[in-house]
């Protein structure tokens, strides 16, 4: 049986041991990365302030490197009596080294730990969720160009309302996201903070340099307070999924749109055969189910978020093992939105537009309130041209050209003017700056680990 970190002189019940680890040793593989690259930050640590020599430095950096290499060749076991991957580690550490591994947890909690390997997580997959948010966001500026004179109607209720785009449409959703991408500078700034030192909430009495492993890390700073540190856990998890649901919320109403859009009453797109799949008993059906998942996705990640909050809500201050189960939806709520914007990018790039429906939707109740600001601007007053209109709308729009009412839109932001250069000068300075953080990650990871590769 492996040794607990927390052993004492007993066994555990089986029972109770099963309960209490559940599926963690399982999740954990997701952290193993992120907890050497961190345990060799402490090491450090420990090494300046004279607990650990340069020889027991030596073996124990060798040692975690050995776990980077396994890991990488999926070949570093974390068992169920393990409990974690803390444990497989420093089990590794011991088995190898003896004594030296023995001193690797001095200064630290397990609290702190698995704090620092999830913030190491989240710092990494909001970057990653970013960047691929970010191509995103591409595709559809690029769909917007080139279906910007493209004319489509523009609907409020489910109901015609008045002349729009495509590119609009596109563009609308664009915009959206890069708010959102906008929104991830705050919360980067947020989780870029190093609870190591921490301990169990309360310190230790040593001198750790909390400062120094912080910067061997890549941290912005320390998270100040140790009992804060703690208390954060779960709180930032639940931030982090906040954004991940604002992902999704977008790429619901996306999904929502094509699955009307693309409906052969209407036909105004359509997806390859190659992005749709078969009935089982309708030989003709070609179902958009990638869409209709996307929906459904987005609802599984907003529960997640709620998850995280119904268990930290009513904790007492300091550690409590409730927050082990805030792990699972973190790595869960990651790994389905970056399924989720991945399938966006590519129905976007796959979707097909048809001009001549889509024009063909544009009937003549559609420039209704085009002919009342014909009026205002003949020099009528707009409640009575307005009710003029409304009384004879079968005199509307008969001959308009759906393009030529495009082009009378000259504000910022409608279809005549869809400021395009606006959403495209945002993508590059978020890209840019999110580029640079996953510069300064690949190098702390490389001077720390040799290795330039993210951990993710």
């Amino acid at each position: 049986m492996a040794k607990k970190l927390w052993q004492k002189n007993y066994e555990v019940d089986s029972m109770l041991e099963s309960f209490t680890v559940g599926n963690d040793y399982i999740l954990d593989q997701d952290l193993v990365l992120p907890d050497a690259f961190a345990s060799l930050a402490h090491a450090m640590g420990l090494n300046k302030i004279g607990i650990l020599s340069d020889g027991e430095l030596a073996s124990l950096k060798e040692g975690l490197l050995d776990i980077v290499a396994l890991k990488e060749r999926g070949e570093f076991a974390i068992r169920a009596q393990d409990e974690d991957c803390h444990t497989a580690i420093e089990g590794y550490l011991t088995d190898k080294y003896g004594d030296v591994g023995k001193k690797i947890h001095t200064g630290r909690s397990r609290n702190d730990q698995v704090q620092t390997a999830l913030r190491l997580y989240m710092r990494e997959a909001l970057v990653k969720t970013l960047d691929a948010l970010l191509d995103t966001v591409s595709a559809l500026i690029g769909f917007a160009r080139d279906n910007a004179w493209v004319p489509m109607p523009g609907r409020t209720h489910m109901q015609i309302a008045m002349p729009s785009s495509v590119g609009l449409w596109a563009l609308s959703f664009a915009e959206e996201m890069l708010d959102t991408a906008s929104y991830s500078d705050s919360l980067y700034s947020i989780l870029d903070q190093s609870p190591l030192g921490s301990a169990a909430s309360y310190g230790v009495p040593l001198p750790l340099d909390r400062e120094y492993t912080a910067l061997l890390m890549g941290f912005g700073k320390v998270q100040n307070n140790v009992l804060y540190a703690n208390n954060s856990r779960g709180r930032f998890e639940a931030m982090m999924l906040d954004f991940f649901s604002y992902i999704a919320l977008t790429i619901s109403k996306i999904s929502q749109d094509l699955m009307i859009f693309t409906l052969p009453e209407l036909g105004y797109f359509s997806l390859p055969k190659e992005l749709t799949t078969g009935s089982s008993i309708m030989p003709q059906k070609k179902n958009p189910d990638g869409l209709e998942l996307a929906r459904s996705r987005t609802a599984l990640i907003l529960s997640l978020s709620e998850r995280v909050k119904s268990i930290i809500k009513c904790l007492p201050s300091g550690y409590n093992r409730d927050f082990q189960d805030t792990k699972e939806p973190l790595i869960e709520g990651y790994k389905a939105v970056m399924e989720l914007i991945r399938i966006t990018e590519h129905m976007v790039k796959g979707l097909v537009v048809h001009p001549d429906a889509l024009e063909k939707g544009c009937t003549s109740e559609l420039y209704a309130t085009d002919r009342v600001m014909e009026k205002v601007l003949e020099g009528g007053n707009f409640r009575d041209s307005y009710l003029s209109v409304g009384l004879n709308l079968d005199k509307v729009g008969k001959d308009t050209d759906p393009v030529a009412s495009l082009r009378k839109r000259v504000s910022t932001g409608t279809s005549g003017c869809l400021n395009i250069g606006y959403s495209e000068d945002m993508e590059k300075h978020l890209r840019k700056k999110n580029d640079e953080r996953m510069r300064s990650l690949r190098s702390s990871y490389e001077n720390l680990l040799g290795i330039d590769e993210l951990l993710l």
